[in-house]
């Protein structure tokens, strides 16, 4: 491959007291330092870009900006980033006010060659470049992955050595002072040792993953950062599955070994007070972006540290993207929601795991009004709503005494004391049930939770025996009344065999016949098969029940068309 190929020419365009200046640098791949220090490889000396700014990591195959925490941030497509983002050649990129883009080299025939750029780099720029050679991201092969093991192993070593050595002079350092001084001392390391490195491995990649590994969550940075990406599970260091349309497959992202999960389980679950070892070996966490994390460690697991991140859109979804996106109801049974939630009927979504319960609960809650006021309870905070009357309460594990534990029962307890007009329980699974089965029979109604379920008819079987978790002796008739008064409506969710997520029965709790609890279904989705790219074929269609509460819409002042529930064939 010509060794133009591998060169990009860098274009700065900065305004200074009215006037334009552009500089223009020729780049090779490497790890670059952005900023108005003089030592930065990119130095842009502007009152607006911050001394330590930006870092791009230009390798043959992609090329990547990260912020690195600046006062006036970093804008790719005049969005601000806050993680390392994908650039493209000529794509505009903002270095706070100064903007910044890259072209392709300009090439040089014999003569030009002989005469010097107009704008030569300066040689610390130079000595800045990785040496021309043919990186990969990840090598492959269990030999060049011992390689990159190895390789790492000892930058992190130096790592510690060198920042050891500088917090001796320091004796208070912040968080983002300590990553500068990673980041900048990775790169250091990483320059000095490139030509010891094999030519198969690349030394931006091997930066940019040390300084993940360092301050990050390693090789699951990226897939966190990836949209398409919905459920991270790590299965030991060298499997990372990822789930995208519904489908899971094995990823080429790898942990160096079981200790760099255990340390990255760490730092999950060290900012929220929890803690994870042998005496308490399975852990749920939450991140920053509120997506949930289990993780699960030896002696109960046997192939290594686990780890599964569900992750939760940075936007959260409307109804509107779960009628058009993603045709999970239609507008008629959004709307029939909508009238539910308003006439304070207690609701129950029901569903298999990952069935996109919580999503459709996120969903649903949106349809509270604004001047409820709405406890929320959780086992780990992830609900979203919009409301602002709102306490978010979340249980509590025991310490490392055993001590100290709140449950969800003891929540909804509590709850029943804070005056709620709403109560919204993530999950139900246990003793609470009878709890919020109570509140909803005493004047909570309005109240929405989740069940884990197979069908509607198998959401009320299970209610009844969490009921009996409870450690109450009841009869079971006495319960099933209890179930027949509180519970009004129950949505129920299934993950289809494409991945598509559904409501595939929206069923009304009518009351009592005898011992068994009568129930009418309204809406249903039926499947008529599956396409060419094997894709769900179906349709949502009324039964012909009409909900018994139908009079209390219009006393309500609110307007529901009859003709939504006339049946109509598949």
């Amino acid at each position: 491959m010509p060794d133009d190929m591998h060169r990009l020419d860098l274009v700065i365009e900065l305004i200074e007291d009215g006037r334009k200046r552009v500089i223009r640098q020729r780049l090779t791949p490497a790890v670059y330092s952005i900023g108005s220090d003089p030592k930065s490889a990119i130095c842009i000396d502007h009152a607006g870009v911050s001394r330590n700014h930006a870092s791009l990591f230009y390798e043959p195959q992609q090329i990547l900006i990260e912020d690195l925490g600046s006062a006036n941030g970093t804008f790719v497509e005049n969005v601000r980033i806050k993680r390392a983002a994908r650039v493209r050649i000529g794509q505009r990129v903002g270095i706070g006010p100064c903007l910044m883009w890259l072209e392709q080299a300009r090439a040089k025939g014999k003569e030009e060659a002989a005469e010097p750029e107009e704008q030569a780099e300066p040689e610390r720029e130079k000595d800045a470049r990785a040496p021309q050679r043919r990186p990969t991201e990840v090598v492959a092969g269990d030999t060049s992955r011992a390689q990159v093991r190895k390789i790492k192993g000892q930058i992190h070593s130096e790592l510690l050595r060198r920042l050891d050595l500088k917090r001796m002079t320091v004796n208070k350092t912040s968080e983002k002072s300590l990553q500068d001084k990673v980041r900048a001392t990775v790169h250091v390391i990483v320059n000095e040792i490139k030509s010891q490195l094999p030519p198969s491995i690349s030394p931006a990649q091997i930066a940019r993953e040390v300084i993940q590994e360092a301050i990050g969550l390693g090789p699951l940075d990226d897939l966190l950062e990836d949209e398409s990406v919905t459920e991270i599970m790590v299965n030991g260091c060298d499997k990372i599955y990822v789930e995208k349309a519904g489908k899971i497959q094995l990823s080429d992202r790898a942990f160096v070994d079981d200790t760099q999960v255990l340390a990255i389980i760490e730092r999950i679950v060290a900012p929220i007070g929890k803690r994870i070892d042998e005496s308490s070996p399975y852990v749920d966490a939450r991140l920053p972006d509120g997506s949930r994390v289990n993780a699960i460690i030896a002696p109960l697991s046997l192939k290594g540290p686990t780890i599964t991140i569900r992750k939760f859109a940075r936007v959260p979804f409307t109804v509107e993207d779960l009628i058009t996106r993603f045709n999970t109801m239609t507008r008629e049974i959004s709307e029939f929601m909508r009238i539910c939630v308003l006439l304070r009927k207690n609701i129950i979504i029901s569903g298999g795991t990952g069935s996109g319960k919580t999503t459709l609960l996120n969903v649903l809650s949106n349809y509270l009004p604004k001047d409820d006021r709405i406890v929320t309870i959780e086992d780990t905070a992830e609900l979203r709503l919009n409301q602002p009357h709102i306490i978010s309460l979340e249980a509590r594990p025991p310490n490392i005494e055993g001590r100290g534990a709140v449950t969800i029962r003891d929540l909804v307890r509590n709850a029943l004391r804070m005056r709620p007009d709403r109560i919204v329980v993530g999950e139900c699974r246990g003793g609470e049930s009878l709890d919020m089965l109570q509140a909803m029979n005493t004047g909570h109604d309005g109240s929405l939770t989740t069940v884990h379920a197979n069908s509607p008819r198998d959401t009320i079987s299970r209610l009844e025996t969490m009921v009996l978790m409870a450690g109450m002796d009841l009869p079971s008739r006495a319960i099933r009344e209890q179930i027949a008064s509180a519970i009004d409506i129950v949505c129920h969710t299934d993950r289809l065999s494409d991945g598509s997520r559904k409501i595939t029965k929206v069923s009304e709790v009518i009351g009592m016949e005898k011992d068994v609890i009568v129930m009418q279904d309204l809406f249903v989705f039926t499947q008529t098969g599956l396409n060419p790219q094997n894709k769900v074929l179906g349709c949502f269609a009324p039964t012909g029940s009409i909900p018994t509460f139908i009079e209390d819409v219009a006393t309500r002042g609110l307007t529901l068309d009859r003709a939504v529930f006339a049946p109509r064939l598949p």
